[in-house]
């Protein structure tokens, strides 16, 4: 897939450890317009053409407390996508896995090891 490429950041995820206390911050400190949210979990605010994402499990899963990021790349089929940068030599951490509902996920590092990821559904329409 030579004419493949990621055109699209769709959401920047946050790892927190006090959600309400960065959900307030976000909300009423900054005025971002709350998306929906996850109790005790996530939190998604509109920030414009991408989503920010407030994560506790986020924090937790990548060892890296508060401070994790990443930084999530929208796309028509995760497995369309993920074949293509695996044929150009991307190591993956993961395979693509169901994350909720009908969106699936993979997940990725940068040479430095920021934390970036595939989301969408499992294959184009």
């Amino acid at each position: 897939m030579p004419d493949f490429a990621l055109s699209r950041i769709g959401v920047v995820m946050l790892g927190v450890t006090d959600l309400a206390r960065s959900v307030a911050f976000y909300r009423d400190t900054l005025g971002l317009p709350l998306q929906s949210e996850i109790p005790g979990e996530f939190t998604f605010f509109n920030a414009g053409s991408v989503t920010l994402a407030l994560s506790v499990p986020h924090s937790k899963h990548t060892g890296r407390g508060a401070g994790a990021t990443e930084v999530v790349f929208s796309v028509e089929g995760v497995r369309e996508a993920y074949d293509a940068l695996r044929s150009r030599g991307l190591r993956f951490t993961n395979e693509p896995r169901v994350v909720t509902g009908p969106m699936w996920s993979a997940n990725f590092s940068d040479p430095d090891g920021h934390g970036l990821s595939l989301f969408g559904p499992e294959r184009k329409p």
